[in-house]
């Protein structure tokens, strides 16, 4: 179903930049807020959005210095001032508490988020993502983004590019990906598409803490937490999904079959546990 409220752009200022969201659904509805991955927007989250707007109040935000947000100094990606972002977004939304979900880099946002900001926060979905990474997922997305075109002459050659590099966008119709990907992307002046998105925001692990740092953020989270793990991701091992459906007292973890890295939210399991898992009060 489509929410009645529909879609709204909106844009705060937020630490010290503006930065844009995409609202669904009711505002006297309980708010989520979708946190999105390294290189992607707001605009990933549409068909999960809008499945979850005609229960919530949906907010997907674009991190700072990608889609419609404004970009920030160089130095400034980093895992905890995308934390602090979080809150400044939050604050100017007028929202008390919300439930986050977060897709592989904004997983791992939404987490250190929790674990500093506890009474904020609902619940916690960490979509193929955890305190511990497997390091051929990880060399796989840093080779990718260090030899990412800067450009390209029509959109095919963007979708052809995502269909090539991207394990989740391989499984879907070109139209799909064109669909997604043309918000990505903007036609510059001398006729190109170029990605709106900084080049200093595609460091892999910028700012992460260490390892050991990051289990005791997860484990000192204190709301429920849902892990989702793509059948097939690179990123999220098995071992370690399971390690944290073990170490955190109030956690569940699903697979999510077919998916690869990371899913998509709108795979017929990944909507389910998301249905069943967010507080509707």
């Amino acid at each position: 179903m489509t929410s009645a409220f529909g879609v709204r752009d909106i844009f705060v200022e937020a630490n010290g930049l503006r930065q844009h969201l995409i609202a669904r659904g009711s505002a006297a509805a309980p708010s989520v807020l979708l946190l999105h991955n390294l290189v992607g927007q707001a605009r990933m989250f549409d068909r999960a959005a809008t499945e979850l707007s005609d229960r919530f109040q949906v907010f997907a935000l674009d991190f700072r210095g990608r889609g419609e947000s404004a970009w920030g100094p160089h130095d400034e990606y980093t895992q905890s001032v995308y934390v602090s972002d979080v809150e400044a977004v939050r604050e100017a939304l007028g929202i008390q508490r919300v439930a986050l979900v977060g897709t592989a880099m904004g997983g791992g946002v939404a987490m250190a988020y929790a674990a500093k900001y506890p009474e904020r926060v609902t619940a916690l979905v960490m979509n193929d993502i955890g305190p511990d990474v497997d390091g051929g997922g990880v060399n796989r997305i840093s080779d990718r983004t260090d030899s990412t075109p800067t450009a390209f002459p029509d959109l095919k050659a963007v979708v052809a590019y995502y269909k090539e590099h991207f394990p989740a966008a391989a499984r879907l119709s070109n139209q799909r990906v064109e669909d997604y990907a043309r918000w990505n992307v903007r036609l510059s002046d001398n006729g190109l598409y170029v990605w709106k998105m900084d080049p200093a925001a595609r460091h892999v692990g910028m700012g992460v803490p260490e390892q050991d740092e990051l289990w005791r953020m997860y484990r000192s989270i204190t709301c429920p937490i849902l892990v989702l793990r793509g059948e097939h991701s690179d990123i999220l091992s098995r071992e370690t999904a399971a390690k944290m459906g073990r170490e955190h007292p109030d956690a569940r973890v699903v697979e999510v079959t077919g998916a690869a890295h990371p899913p998509l939210l709108t795979e017929e399991d990944a909507m389910s546990a998301l249905n069943q898992f967010l507080p509707t009060e």
